[in-house]
């Protein structure tokens, strides 16, 4: 491509219009959307108290320096820290994400919109108790709800067209765009502001995938979130400090991103922004794996009272799945750590198949020296059905399919045990969200005494409570 040197005025990208419109002026007048919001932050804020039982996610926590103290800070639930917001984000990312047990958004990009909970409860916080400081009125939980549905919805609709993995960039790129929307419009930024922090958030580019695929998983991908987002912190602070944006950061010949980083390729928002993607939302509530195999490790644990002890009489074990799973989940060879694990499409599978239940410790080293995992794995084949990728994509399915089934050497095989939609799926809400708050509740008993346990399930459960208490007293309620 010939060098551009034209130096003119340009038209803004419509993408950064729109996500700055949408941040600053949207409206979210969807009652399901902010009651499924009230349960993502239960569910989120639960997956970092579990996250804090492991030291591989402890180490990454608390103030940058020790024992710097921050006026007004934000607090990191959970723990006594009072950090700057920009590495209270941080925090509270690594925590939510350590044990990839939070929601899940799956479309041509995948990714974990509660994610954005970390720059989002840093900022409420830092700016409600800035505020009572400066005897101002602090930010009430309604805020944040609504905040949530907008990152929920900013991540998720850019996912829905936007393939950044088949370019080999990571999805917190997404996160930090929409952390950077949403911070930016809660410290009272202009629809010009919020495009210029986020523009800043495009310029940054994306990691690499590299650490969510043999050979190299490891444990980045449980803290490239908290990375992500507390950079959108960061960049919406610059920003209304003064800081420029760029108009054609997406668009500009030759070194915008899409002729850069996208192929070429014209980003798109293949649907208005309102509520869609909290409505939408894939909750995990089973089980602590990656989402793709999240009904094959369903199917696997109905199948373990038939094959349980039979395991060395068995023959092969399929895995009928769909075209994503295999491009991502399915993986040979030795698994080299915890995040190798939870990865890997057939461990998870044996898993449910050898102990009729999977959670966080059977990623340990001490679960995985168990020899007949690998004996299983080394007899399963994986198969792509094209029905379950065509279901996968189609945005009133939204399926994430998989089918297990068990062959003997004697002839005899188990039925095949398909599982269309997980227990987080919209269309299983009914079923799911008794289940949800149970999650919530264990997850908070790892961490809480019996006392504040009660009261901190008091005040979620109850929406309008919730929803009318100030953000600093919320967030004293999760103090240590």
């Amino acid at each position: 491509m010939p060098e551009v040197k034209l130096n003119t005025s340009q038209t803004a990208d419509q993408v950064l219009e729109r996500i700055a419109e949408y941040a600053v002026y949207g409206e979210i007048t969807s009652e399901e959307a902010l009651e499924t919001a009230q349960y993502v932050l239960m569910d989120t804020l639960g997956c970092g108290f579990l996250a804090l039982r492991y030291p591989e996610c402890t180490k990454h926590l608390g103030p940058i320096v020790p024992g710097t103290i921050v006026p007004n800070g934000a607090r990191v639930p959970g723990t006594s820290y009072e950090l700057d917001p920009v590495h209270a984000a941080f925090n509270i990312g690594c925590m939510i994400r350590w044990l990839d047990y939070n929601d899940t958004w799956l479309a041509a990009e995948w990714g974990h919109p509660s994610d954005n909970l970390g720059g989002i409860l840093a900022i409420s916080d830092y700016i409600s108790r800035t505020r009572i400081a400066e005897g101002k009125q602090p930010l009430k939980m309604d805020a944040v709800l609504e905040n949530i549905v907008k990152a929920h919805e900013i991540q998720g609709v850019l996912a829905l067209e936007n393939s950044l993995n088949r370019e080999g960039l990571d999805h917190v790129l997404f996160v930090k765009v929409a952390t950077t929307a949403v911070v930016t419009a809660m410290l009272g930024g202009s629809k010009e502001d919020v495009a210029n922090a986020v523009s800043q958030a495009w310029i940054d580019n994306s990691s690499l995938r590299t650490y969510r695929h043999a050979p190299n998983t490891g444990s980045r991908k449980s803290w490239a979130a908290g990375d992500a987002t507390s950079r959108g912190v960061r960049l919406a602070l610059m920003t209304m400090d003064g800081e420029m944006g760029y108009k054609t950061a997406l668009s500009a010949p030759e070194w915008g991103f899409q002729d850069v980083l996208f192929g070429g390729k014209e980003l798109t928002l293949a649907r208005p922004f309102n509520s869609y993607v909290m409505e939408n939302i894939l909750f995990k509530i089973s089980f602590p794996a990656e989402f793709h195999a999240q009904t094959a490790a369903e199917a696997a644990i109905e199948l373990h009272g038939q094959i349980k002890g039979r395991i060395q009489d068995i023959q092969r074990v399929t895995i009928t799945t769909h075209e994503s799973a295999i491009r991502i989940i399915d993986k040979e060879g030795p698994l080299h750590n915890p995040a190798d694990r939870d990865h890997c499409l057939q461990y998870i599978t044996a898993i449910g198949l050898l102990y009729g239940s999977l959670n966080a410790d059977h990623y340990e080293d001490e679960v995985a020296r168990n020899p007949e995992i690998d004996r299983l794995r080394n007899v399963m084949e994986t198969i792509e059905s094209e029905q379950f990728s065509k279901d996968y994509l189609d945005p009133h399915k939204r399926s994430i399919a998989n089918a297990v089934q068990v062959f003997f050497n004697d002839g005899s095989h188990t039925e095949q045990v398909t599982i269309e939609y997980p227990i987080g799926h919209r269309r299983r809400r009914e079923e799911g969200l008794p289940l949800l708050l149970n999650k919530f509740q264990a997850n908070l008993k790892t961490r809480f005494p019996f006392r504040q346990v009660n009261r901190i399930l008091n005040l979620c459960e109850d929406y309008d409570e919730l929803t009318d208490t100030p953000v600093n007293q919320f967030m004293e309620q999760f103090r240590i």
